[in-house]
């Protein structure tokens, strides 16, 4: 790291070190060399390009699909002094002219840019004067698995973004994403004209954020509970978090239940008119404690870092899409958790889903894929976390901060039963879905049951020592272990399928996982901050609700969220250091020049008249 590398990070992001791989790539962007960049969020991709842009003559164009994100970097930015601006559908044209203007005087270090418009014959004719003139300092390319026609944020004009290297040969190019399994990175490499590039893989895990999954029951006592109960006892309430549902329907109405039972809880999804959709997100960002129910429409490029919950009540289509959903939790690096609750009925409407989909033979084939993985993270009896990590190629052990380490599940010689449901499957004529096999195995005489002679099979009442619920996580098993097969064009109907021959036949044994009770809690792990807050005398923990309030004040002031004025761990690192000069500020990790020149003054009075 060079002494102007050091000197620029400190002045302008207020940080004395860089974090993993922050360095080299630094290094090797500001050198004009192309990199592809896998970091999980919160993992600081963003200085990976906002610094070399800084160092490198010239304007950064930096390519973001979300106009959310692309106001949020450029506020924080703009805070820390460095000349930022966003060109993208929502600038006036006054807004517009004026930063056409900045960007072909070379007044801007950073440009924000959409995808779309970054390929516009108007917007390559400005970029290219500008490199004529004042010069490129590069191309980031944000949320770079956005190229994967396999993936749900899947954008078509991602594609053509390989073009700007034609355009613009000699710039260095820097793609990054949280989220990318092979097949991705393959198609980032491959679709964006970055072979040569060097790839930076990050751990993809992120240990402070413990991992739960329920049986789906009645879903929403299950969520208020969690709700109520967090992983460690104490309530959620008044704390940020993300709910994800599969409909848009679906998001109306658990808001709304959320709201009667006292949460401040906002839908939101596709559907929403535009205005609506854009103040929820503002809320979201800019307020304390708000609950987002939502589709999957909402999240991608979210930067808040104090959300302390995820919550999916209906199954994700795949790892790759939880893993990015999960990873909106905690990105301050504090306690979280990612709660799941899971069904047979969602294998059902995923299975109806893709074959729906009209995709080709290939495309469902990699979705089935995809799903099943999803499957087997849901029903796993060994570390949730080694399952997640695994998929993308990570090896780790045990992580002791899932439900399965922390309350390991019991595991039975379920042959048998195995076998007889395999067997009433086929005796009924794999017509019927799971609760009417269940009744068979009950023997319970309902008229549907009456109406097929179902009662009169050999299998009829055979299953009467397991309980309905041990039955229904013996199927939704079988399913996950592919040896039944929910058709979703005959209303969920279990077929039989190859896999399950040697169960059937005695040749192999099937070990399931027991059914338990809801994951009993425990206390969570405290960490940086976190650790802060659990020592923290009465005294500290006023004090730092001070700060708070404070801070908000001046975020208010300035229209932006209050994390960007400063985030709670620099808040505590003032309890613990108080200050009491500039130069003693300055020495309070994320907090450099500009910062201390903007708030400073308030911060230390504030100090002082707690001295």
């Amino acid at each position: 790291m060079t002494r102007d590398t050091s000197v620029v990070l400190h002045e302008v992001f207020g940080f004395t070190s860089f974090r993993g791989a922050q360095a080299a790539i630094v290094e090797r962007t500001v050198a004009g060399e192309d990199s592809v960049v896998l970091m999980p969020t919160g993992g600081g991709k963003s200085l990976c390009y906002q610094l070399p842009a800084l160092l490198r003559p010239g304007v950064g164009i930096v390519v973001s699909p979300l106009i959310a994100l692309m106001h949020d970097q450029v506020e924080a930015l703009r805070l820390l002094g460095v000349r930022a601006a966003y060109w993208n559908s929502t600038s006036s044209a006054e807004e517009t002219a004026a930063t056409r203007r900045a960007v072909q005087s070379g007044e801007l270090d950073l440009l924000y840019v959409a995808p779309e418009r970054l390929l516009l014959p108007s917007f390559l004719s400005v970029l290219q004067q500008v490199a004529d003139d004042a010069g490129i300092a590069l191309f980031a390319i944000d949320e770079a698995h956005c190229v994967s026609q396999w993936g749900h944020d899947f954008r078509p004009e991602y594609l053509r973004l390989a073009e700007i290297t034609a355009h613009f040969p000699g710039v260095p190019r820097i793609a990054l994403t949280a989220t990318a399994d092979p097949i991705t990175r393959t198609e980032i490499f491959e679709r964006l004209g970055l072979v040569g590039a060097t790839e930076f893989v990050s751990s993809f895990d992120r240990p402070n954020i413990r991992y739960v999954v329920e049986e789906k029951n009645e879903t929403r006592a299950q969520l208020l509970r969690f709700l109520e109960s967090g992983d460690d006892g104490d309530s959620l309430r008044g704390e940020a978090g993300i709910v994800y549902c599969q409909s848009r329907k679906r998001t109306e109405e658990i808001a709304a239940w959320l709201r009667e039972a006292g949460y401040d809880a906002i839908p939101y999804h596709a559907g929403m008119a535009n205005d609506d959709r854009s103040a929820a997100q503002q809320r979201f960002r800019r307020e304390d404690g708000v609950v987002v129910v939502a589709t999957i429409a909402f999240g991608m490029g979210i930067d808040k870092p104090d959300v302390r919950f995820v919550a999916h009540v209906d199954l994700p289509k795949s790892l790759e899409g939880y893993y990015q959903e999960t990873g909106r939790a905690g990105r301050d690096g504090e306690p979280a958790i990612a709660w799941m609750a899971y069904g047979l009925a969602d294998v059902v409407q995923q299975r109806s889903f893709i074959n729906g989909s009209g995709g080709s033979p290939e495309h469902r084939r990699v979705d089935q894929m995809k799903l099943d993985a999803m499957l087997g993270y849901a029903e796993a009896s060994t570390c949730r976390r080694r399952i997640l990590l695994a998929y993308f190629d990570e090896q780790s052990g045990d992580c002791g901060n899932c439900d399965t380490c922390l309350n390991p599940p019991e595991l039975w010689d379920a042959t048998v039963p195995a076998q007889k449901v395999l067997s009433a499957a086929i005796r009924t004529g794999q017509r019927f879905g799971a609760g009417h096999l269940i009744d068979v195995l009950l023997g319970k005489r309902t008229p549907k049951v009456e109406q097929w002679d179902h009662d009169q099979l050999p299998t009829f009442g055979v299953g009467a020592d397991v309980s309905d619920r041990e039955w229904r996580s013996v199927v939704r098993q079988l399913v996950a272990r592919g040896m039944l097969s929910p058709d979703p064009a005959r209303m969920g109907a279990l077929v039989v399928t190859e896999a399950a021959r040697p169960v059937l036949e005695g040749g192999a044994a099937v070990q399931l996982r027991r059914v338990q009770a809801p994951v009993a809690r425990v206390k969570k792990p405290r960490t940086a901050s976190g650790a802060a807050a659990s020592a923290a005398s009465p005294a500290d923990s006023e004090l730092f609700e001070r700060l708070r309030t404070l801070r908000r004040e001046l975020a208010d002031a300035d229209g932006v969220p209050a994390y960007v004025v400063l985030p709670d761990r620099t808040l505590w690192e003032l309890v613990a250091a108080r200050p009491a000069s500039t130069a003693d500020l300055l020495e309070v990790n994320g907090i450099g020049p500009v910062k201390a020149e903007k708030y400073g003054a308030q911060f230390l009075a504030l100090l002082a008249d707690t001295a």
